[in-house]
């Protein structure tokens, strides 16, 4: 049975969110094709009407995440949003603790070694992250813009992924707040 197309990319967008959530909560390895198909509300066989492969899920569940931070980083500088607001809200507990919502990078950047197809989307995501990071002080006039905001990115997604790994909640504020002050 043929689905109208609105219904079809819907479904498709749907398997695409829970995906992401998933990958970033447990990682690749961490989650089945029938796990995500269940959290959509459809069955495994439909998977691969949407998807040729976990690989190929997995590189479009990368783009989707990208897209959307990417869309959410411009709006935040349109509507006047500094970098000292973007650091502060990344450098939060609720970000630590809400790894499925949270950021790619910090999620999934030690995974991505080992998914060679997802390369190129993750690549891409990074780039885009840097390019919004530098745009607000090459404006500025900073002489060097683009490593400034290596280094923040570097310093954030460290920080978010330290925070999370170590099992002293002090600590992991620590390390949350100590990285936002040096970066302010």
């Amino acid at each position: 049975m043929r689905y109208p197309p609105e219904e079809t990319a819907e479904k498709h967008a749907r398997i695409l969110e829970q995906a992401s959530i998933l990958f970033r909560e447990r990682g690749f390895s961490g989650v089945s094709l029938s796990e995500i198909m269940k959290a959509t509300g459809l069955t495994h066989g439909a998977f691969y009407n949407h998807f040729e492969s976990k690989e190929n899920l997995i590189s479009e569940s990368i783009e989707d995440a990208s897209a959307k931070a990417l869309d959410f980083m411009k709006e935040s500088a349109a509507s006047g949003g500094s970098m000292t607001q973007y650091v502060d809200g990344y450098l939060t507990e609720q970000h630590r603790d809400e790894r499925g919502n949270g950021c790619l990078i910090a999620a999934l950047g030690s995974e991505i070694a080992r998914e060679p197809a997802a390369q190129p989307a993750f690549t891409r995501h990074v780039e885009g992250t840097l390019r919004g990071l530098a745009e607000p002080l090459a404006k500025a006039k900073k002489k060097n813009a683009r490593r400034d905001a290596i280094h923040t990115l570097s310093s954030i997604v460290g920080a978010i992924i330290l925070a999370r790994a170590v099992d002293d909640p002090e600590l992991s504020e620590e390390i949350l707040r100590e990285v936002r002050a040096a970066l302010d």
